[in-house]
C-alpha cells in the first residue's frame, strides 16, 4: 500500500472527528450535557453511538484475525459480543435508566446507601476502562506501522490526542455525534471493500491464484474454553462502563429498551463482515497466520486481492474504519472514566470533567507504551472476564435481589478482581504457549466465585440492608408513565 494513502485516510478520519466534536461543543452548555447529554438522545441515534463505541479494535481487526488462526472456533466471539446485548435488554437497560444515576458508582451508592461501595466501584470502573483502552492503542500502533510505515508510537499518540480534543470540547453530547458517525463509517469501511472482493472472486483467475494452505495456528477450543468465553462475553457486556453510561442518556426506560433492540440489529449486521474477511483470509492470506500478523488481515486483504490504485483506495477506506474504531471506543471509555473521576475527585464540575478526561487518556497511553500487543480479540476478552467478575455481580444483584448489602458487594468485587487479575498476571508471566486454559480463560470460575461470595457475605450481613431499599427498588422496576402524544 502507498503510505501516503494511509496517512491521508487517518488524517481524514481525525479531521472529521474533530469537526463533529466541535459541532457538539456548540450544543454542550450544561453539566448534564457533558455527563449524559441531558438525557435527550433518541433510540436510533443512541444505538448508532453505542455501536460506534462498542465495536472496538477487537471487533474490527481481532475477530477476523482469530478466524484466520482458528477457523470456526473463533465465531463464538461475535456471537458472544452480540448476545451480551440481549442480556442487557432483558436484565439491565430499563432499570438502570430509571435509577437516574450519572455513573455506575452513582448507582451502587444509591442502591446500597454506602460511600465505601462507591469508592470500590469507582476504582474497579477506572481499572476496567484503562484495561480496555490499552488494546485500542495497541491496535492503532499496529495499523499505523503497517499502513503508513510511520513509527508505531504515532498511532496511540494521535488517537489520544484526537480523543482528548473531542471529549474535552463537548463531553457526552459531543461524543454522541462522533460515535454515531463512526459506526456507519466502520460498517461502510468493511462492506464496500468486501463487495469489491466478491467481484474479484467472481473473476476467472481468482481461485487459481489463491494459495492452498491450512493457516490454523491455535488448538481447537474445548468445552471449557467455549463456556468460559461465553461467560466472559455475556456477563462482561453487562458491566462495561462506557456501554452502561449510554443508557443514562436515554429519555426513559422504554427508550433504553428500544435502543438495545436496535443495537442488536446493528451489531448483527456488522459482525457479518469481519467473519467473512476471516474466512477469505484463510484462502488468500494464510501466510499472515504464520508470520504473526493475523490482526492485520482486514488491513492487508483488499490490497492483496485487488491491487493497483483500486486496492490502495479500498485499503484507505479500511484504514479509515480501523481508526474510527480506535477513536470511538477510546472516546467512549474516556467519557465514562472522566465522569467517575471528576465526581469522586474534582467535585463533578465541567472543569473537573475536562481534567479527568486528560488523566483518563494519558495513563493508558503510558501503559500501552510499556507493553506489547497480544491478539486483540483475546486481550479484550480478558477485559470482559475481569468486568464480568467485578461489576456484573453487583449490578445484576443490585437490580434484582433485595438481599444485597454493601459488605457483600465489596467482598464480591474484591474477590472477582483478585482472582481474575491474578489469572491475567499469571498468564502474562507464563506466556500464551505455557498458560493452562483455566488461567488463560478464567471467567468460568472467577464469575461464579464472585457471585457466590457476594451472596454469602450479604446473607451474613442482612442487618446492613439499606433503609432506602423499598424506595430505590420501586424506582428501578416501576415503568414510567407514557408520554402524552402531541396533537
Amino acid at each position: 500500500m502507498n503510505p501516503a494513502v494511509g496517512v491521508a485516510a487517518f488524517a481524514a478520519v481525525s479531521l472529521a472527528t474533530a469537526v463533529i466534536g466541535f459541532y457538539g461543543l456548540r450544543v454542550s452548555r450544561t453539566t448534564g450535557d457533558f455527563y449524559v447529554a441531558s438525557r435527550t438522545v433518541k433510540p436510533w441515534w443512541n444505538a448508532s453511538a453505542i455501536g460506534g463505541e462498542y465495536l472496538s479494535a477487537a471487533s474490527f481487526l481481532g475477530v477476523a484475525g482469530l478466524i484466520l488462526l482458528s477457523g470456526t472456533d473463533a465465531l463464538w466471539y461475535p456471537v458472544g459480543y452480540t448476545a451480551g446485548y440481549l442480556m442487557l435488554l432483558l436484565f439491565v437497560a430499563a432499570p438502570l435508566r430509571r435509577s437516574g444515576a450519572y455513573t455506575i458508582p452513582d448507582f451502587t451508592e444509591a442502591r446500597l446507601d454506602s460511600r465505601a461501595v462507591r469508592r470500590v466501584t469507582s476504582l474497579v470502573v477506572v481499572l476496567v476502562g484503562w484495561l480496555y483502552i490499552v488494546p485500542q492503542l495497541h491496535g492503532a500502533a499496529l495499523a499505523i506501522r503497517i499502513t503508513t510505515g510511520l513509527p508505531a508510537w504515532v498511532g496511540p499518540v494521535a488517537v489520544v490526542g484526537v480523543v482528548c480534543i473531542t471529549v474535552v470540547a463537548g463531553g457526552m453530547r459531543s461524543i454522541t455525534f462522533v460515535q454515531a458517525f463512526q459506526y456507519w463509517l466502520k460498517l461502510t469501511a468493511l462492506a464496500v471493500p468486501f463487495v469489491f472482493l466478491l467481484f474479484v472472486l467472481g473473476g476467472s483467475n481468482a481461485a487459481a491464484t489463491s494459495p492452498a494452505a491450512n493457516p490454523t495456528a491455535l488448538a481447537p477450543a474445548g468445552p471449557y474454553q467455549i463456556i468460559s468465553l461465553l461467560v466472559a462475553l455475556l456477563f462482561g457486556t453487562l458491566g462495561l462502563p462506557h456501554v452502561l453510561v449510554r443508557f443514562y442518556t436515554n429519555p426513559d426506560g422504554q427508550s433504553a429498551r428500544r435502543t438495545t433492540l436496535i443495537v442488536l440489529g446493528l451489531l448483527s449486521v456488522f459482525y457479518l463482515f469481519p467473519t467473512a474477511y476471516g474466512m477469505l483470509g484463510r484462502l488468500f492470506a494464510a501466510d499472515l497466520a504464520q508470520s504473526g500478523q493475523a490482526d492485520a488481515l482486514v488491513l492487508l486483504l483488499p490490497g492483496r486481492m485487488v491491487g493497483g490504485l483500486a486496492g490502495d483506495l479500498l485499503t484507505a477506506l479500511v484504514v479509515a474504519g480501523a481508526f474510527a474504531a480506535f477513536l470511538s471506543t477510546t472516546s467512549g471509555l474516556v467519557v465514562s472514566l472522566a465522569g467517575v473521576i471528576s465526581q469522586d475527585v474534582f467535585g463533578g464540575s465541567v472543569r473537573g470533567f475536562r481534567l479527568a478526561a486528560l488523566i483518563s487518556a494519558l495513563v493508558p497511553l503510558g501503559i500501552a507504551a510499556m507493553t506489547e500487543s497480544l491478539a486483540l480479540a483475546g486481550s479484550v476478552g480478558l477485559v470482559f472476564a475481569f468486568t464480568a467478575s467485578t461489576i456484573c455481580p453487583v449490578l445484576l444483584l443490585g437490580i434484582w435481589w433485595r438481599g444485597l448489602t454493601d459488605a457483600g458487594a465489596i467482598a464480591g468485587m474484591v474477590t472477582g478482581g483478585v482472582l481474575c487479575g491474578s489469572a491475567m498476571v499469571a498468564g502474562s508471566v507464563l506466556g500464551a504457549a505455557q498458560t493452562p486454559s483455566w488461567l488463560a480463560m478464567p471467567a468460568a470460575w472467577t464469575v461464579p466465585a464472585a457471585f457466590a461470595v457476594t451472596v454469602l457475605v450479604s446473607r451474613a450481613t442482612q442487618g446492613r440492608v439499606p433503609r432506602t431499599l423499598t424506595r430505590i427498588m420501586t424506582r428501578l422496576h416501576t415503568p414510567e408513565r407514557p408520554l402524552a402524544t402531541e396533537r
